[in-house]
């Protein structure tokens, strides 16, 4: 059976714009294109999506994909197999993490004791030193300290309104992203301007370190994930807005 890029979409929950892109840069090709112009999916296309979507899931950068992709093909079982073992893996810390949550309402209800330690039970202590190394070797100790000073005092609340944020920053980038704006046209760049004031709350970025900022939007596989889910283009599009901000900054 074929399917249309909109029956696709609707059969394995990725919008028919995410479609697209995979099209465009050569990730997902459909088997055919109709007299109509319409992009048609067979079952290898099916089984190459289910791919990319087990990929994206342990947070493969977009860049990595085509190569593994190509190396799958030669044994797709095996690779399956691989797959099963990792998401296994993501899975045993996804429940650890829900045990916390569920033993920590308990706590908050008076239902349970909970000490300091297993408050943080779960969550992935590698991955939070990962990116303390990554910006202290890239950028040194100051921006890091000057960051982690900003935010001893920063409760609940005060994390949940920057989020707020960058979440209606995001949304907003996407509708200027979507309406065919330029990174260079004013309306972005006084966006950009909201989203580095933001950005200084936590450093002071220079010119170097914000442009790095959107670099590693890009090839972050966390922060990629994070901008794909608002559109396929955004942190490209962010990236380059963010470097023509950080040019003008230059004294």
């Amino acid at each position: 059976m074929a399917y249309t890029v909109k029956q696709l979409a609707e059969l394995s929950d990725v919008s028919v714009r995410t479609l697209h892109y995979y099209d465009e840069i050569g990730l997902l090709k459909p088997a055919y294109y109709g007299d109509n112009g319409y992009r048609y999916y067979e079952r290898e296309q099916l089984l190459q999506l289910q791919s990319i979507l087990f990929y994206r899931e342990l947070d493969v950068p977009l860049a990595d994909l085509q190569r593994l992709l190509a190396a799958e093909s030669e044994d797709k079982i095996q690779t399956l197999h691989e797959h099963r073992r990792h998401l296994l893996e993501k899975k045993d810390r996804l429940e650890m993490l829900v045990a916390t949550i569920d033993s920590t309402i308990r706590q908050l209800k008076g239902d349970e004791d909970m000490s300091d330690k297993e408050l943080y039970r779960g969550f992935d202590a590698q991955k939070q030193e990962q990116y303390e190394r990554e910006m202290r070797t890239k950028y040194g100790d100051k921006p890091v300290d000057e960051s982690t000073s900003r935010l001893k005092d920063w409760n609940n609340k005060d994390y949940e309104a920057v989020q707020e944020e960058y979440d209606q920053l995001h949304r907003a980038f996407t509708q200027l992203l979507e309406q065919g704006l330029q990174p260079s046209e004013e309306e972005v760049q006084k966006l950009v301007k909201q989203h580095y004031d933001v950005v200084s709350r936590f450093y002071d970025p220079s010119p170097e370190m914000y442009s790095g900022l959107g670099d590693l939007y890009v090839e972050h596989p966390d922060f990629r994930k994070l901008y794909d889910s608002y559109h396929p283009r955004l942190a490209d599009y962010m990236r380059q807005a963010m470097r023509l901000f950080a040019a003008r900054m230059q004294p």
